[in-house]
């Protein structure tokens, strides 16, 4: 590293993405800093984040290779089918039933294939395994509370100025700072999206059945219904509803919270009972109209927030943490710096069209489900029948949604950046 810089590279946000990719850039032998505005002692507590992530096998490939598997193994919850169907409420606000018409994925169905669908995990074990794995790395420093308040670039680096008025300089500055950026703003990269008209209601239940690792996503006109499985009989509930209906549940008494949650959830599983608090999350679409700027680039939610439809929003972020993380390691391999225009443009080009995609797909099946016009419900309902009769067409899919469709880094793959 030369002696004018503090470090390789600088990363702004300290959530999930940001130490991911400071893991995977000392695999490399580089410098990182990571400037993160919270306080680990607020993050890591159980109460801090009620969400559960979906997180597709080829994450938790990169996860793996980074040093996580030992601690991740321990509290993940395999995913071994998939059940997607369409549904309605009656006039007395109970679960109309599921259509006939439903998809149905198998692990079984991808014949030589050893993993998972996917990996349910919540939020408070990913954070103590990347806490656990930073600080095993003495070579990554976390700068924590601590946030940028100033920006200034030149064509060699950039040079962070933290709140406490200390400045850092290096190469590369990463934005991880989630979708109200303050890396994004400075260097005035623009965002395209809209709020959606509802909130995800999150809760962990716990159940008198077994779930048998089933993940069931149910379509109600106001949103979809998410079971998903997590270790023990226990399931993590996404709920989407209308705001003002969303508050009303979130301030209800758990008793009355628990009935309505039942109209929806039905009994399959036996009795039901909360586990730890209630939480709401607003809705929205944002899309970073570019995920790069001179000595700067975006990963994550900063350059990209899409709907939670598929549970897919962490997993972009995570493909976005590998593939700058490769794309630096051959740029300095053959002399280049990490903040060289070469390195981003073609990150840039390996990762915008998929966060695109996702991010339309996404509206088009929210548009698509989260209603109650009849013929667009015949219409989905023939759609699902129809994915499901045809098997490549499933397999398809479940590769998809496992993130090992189209080019992937190869942290995805499971392999190590270094040799």
């Amino acid at each position: 590293m030369n002696k004018n810089f503090d470090a390789d590279v600088l990363i702004g946000g300290g959530g999930l993405v940001g130490p991911t990719l400071a893991l995977a850039l000392d695999q490399i032998g580089l410098k990182v800093a990571v400037i993160d505005a919270s306080r680990p002692q607020e993050t890591l507590a159980p109460s801090f984040d009620g969400r559960a992530f979906a997180i597709a096998f080829a994450s938790y490939r990169m996860w793996r290779a980074l040093g996580m598997g030992e601690a991740l193994d321990q509290v993940a919850q395999p995913i071994e089918k998939i059940m997607v169907t369409d549904g309605r409420l009656d006039r007395g606000g109970r679960g109309g039933g599921p259509s006939l018409l439903h998809l149905y994925f198998d692990r079984q169905e991808l014949h030589g294939h050893d993993e998972p669908l996917g990996l349910m995990l919540e939020a408070r074990h990913v954070r103590l395994a990347l806490d656990a794995a930073i600080k095993a790395k003495p070579s990554i420093k976390m700068i924590q509370p601590m946030s940028v308040t100033a920006l200034a670039r030149d064509p060699a680096g950039v040079t962070a100025t933290l709140s406490n008025g200390e400045r850092l300089r290096a190469p590369l500055l990463v934005g991880a700072d989630g979708r109200r950026s303050f890396v994004r703003q400075a260097v005035g990269i623009r965002t395209i999206g809209w709020n959606y008209p509802v909130t995800a209601i999150v809760a962990t239940v716990q159940h008198q059945k077994p779930h048998g690792a089933v993940a069931h996503e149910y379509f109600l006109p106001d949103g979809p219904f998410a079971i998903l499985p997590l270790k023990g009989e226990r399931s993590n509930i996404v709920w989407a509803e209308k705001r003002k209906a969303a508050d009303a549940l979130l301030a209800m008494s758990e008793a009355d919270f628990l009935i309505e949650m039942k109209r929806r959830f039905g009994d399959f599983l036996g009795e039901l009972s909360l586990e730890g608090p209630r939480f709401g999350y607003p809705l929205s679409l944002q899309l970073a109209e570019r995920m790069i700027d001179d000595r700067v680039a975006l990963a994550g939610d900063s350059a990209h927030g899409i709907h939670p439809l598929a549970g897919q929003g962490l997993n972009l972020g995570l493909k976005d943490c590998a593939a700058l993380a490769e794309c630096i390691a051959d740029g300095v391999g053959v002399g280049l710096d990490p903040g060289d225009v070469t390195i981003l443009e073609r990150y840039q080009r390996w990762r915008r069209f998929d966060n695109i995609t996702m991010a339309l797909g996404m509206e088009f099946f929210d548009k698509l489900f989260s209603n109650d016009i009849a013929p667009l419900r015949a219409v989905r309902g023939l759609g699902l029948a129809a994915v499901n009769a045809v098997g490549p067409a499933r397999r398809f899919f479940m590769k998809y949604a496992g993130g090992a469709a189209g080019d992937l880094p190869k942290l995805l793959k499971g392999e190590p950046l270094a040799a």
